[in-house]
Order: C-alpha cells, then structure tokens, then sequence
C-alpha cells in the first residue's frame, strides 16, 4: 500500500482554515510529515461552489496516495470527496443530514473565528448539499470517524449509524469542537499512512 502524500483538509460551517482543528492538523503534519502536501482552503458558503473548489484543487493531486480529513460539514464533504477520488477518509465530528439540519441558518451569518466576516446561507444551499449526499453507498476507500457522545451539536448515534464501515473512535464525553483532537492526531496519521 502507497503512503499519503497529500492531504486535504475541509473544515466546517462557520470555520476556516484558522479553526484549532485545522492548525492542529497542519502543525503535526508539518512536524512530523513534513514531505506531505497540506492543503486547507477557505471554503465558500455554496457547497456547490465548495466542492468545485476542492475538486480543481486537487485535481492534480496523486489519487492513490491522498486522503482527505473533514470535521462537521468538512467531514460530509469530506465523504463526498472520497466517492470522487477513491481515497482514505477521516471525518470529525461529521455532519450526516446537513440539509435538514442547516435550514434554519439561511440568512446572514458571521464566521466563528472574524465574527465582523458575514456571509449568506441561501436557500439554494439546501438542495446544492441534497446532491452532495453519499449516504447509502459503500465507502470507496477506508473511512475513519472521530465522533464525540458529547457533541452539543450533532447527534452522535446518527454519525455512528453513517458510517457502519468507518474504524470508529467513539468519545465518551468530549464536544462539537473536539478539544481533545491533539490527542488522536497520531492515530488519525497511523490510518492515513502518512509518508
């Protein structure tokens, strides 16, 4: 089996590439892989035009030796990413019904990290994230979850029912957020096989 050299990391709604996650991510890669290509880019509001995004970024990426990690709606897209590239996946933490979830945020919203940042959710983004939806498909690659009992936002028993294949770090406590994420940062390279 060929080592990651390349990985993609897609945060959530509201986040960036400045969320504790995402630097914690990109800190131990370049520590500890420093010959891994990271790339965490600012995802706009459309999850179409999101996945576009990443799509072109990566398009010249080596598929069989990239993964892709994604927390909360990163790790939806992060599936989404998976199908398209036949890569390993880790999801954090992932949104598994974000259309039925992210309804009552259409209208402006601020970003968690610049709340002077505001953006719009349109209504349009609803059924852009219904044609995103891989659920029911078998996993194209191997899939990893980190999810949290504690997650004030998401329901963990449907993150678990998601993704009945996944290697599965079921949290006891913990939180949305994932405070404890350096922790499982070595776990999270062992499965990505790392180079």
């Amino acid at each position: 089996m060929t080592s990651t050299t390349h990985l993609l990391y897609l945060h959530g709604f509201r986040s960036s590439p400045q969320s504790a996650k995402a630097r914690q991510m990109a800190a131990y890669v370049q520590q500890h892989h420093p010959r891994v290509t990271f790339w965490c880019p600012q995802l706009p509001p459309s999850p179409q035009a999101a996945m576009a995004l990443a799509t072109q970024g990566v398009a010249h990426w080596p598929r069989e030796a990239m993964a892709v990690v994604g927390s909360s709606l990163g790790g939806f897209y992060a599936s989404w990413v998976a199908q398209q590239t036949a890569c390993p996946s880790v999801m954090l933490n992932p949104a598994v019904h974000p259309a039925r979830d992210l309804a009552r945020y259409i209208g402006e919203q601020t970003s968690w990290h610049d709340p002077a940042e505001r953006f719009f959710f349109l209504p349009e983004y609803i059924s852009e994230l219904q044609a995103l939806d891989m659920h029911g498909r078998p996993p194209a690659a191997p899939e990893m979850a980190i999810i949290a009992k504690g997650d004030e936002v998401l329901d963990w028993r449907e993150m678990v029912a998601r993704y009945p294949a996944a290697q599965v770090t079921l949290l006891e406590g913990g939180e949305h957020a994932l405070l404890a994420f350096a922790e499982y940062l070595p776990a999270v390279a062992r499965f990505l096989r790392l180079a």
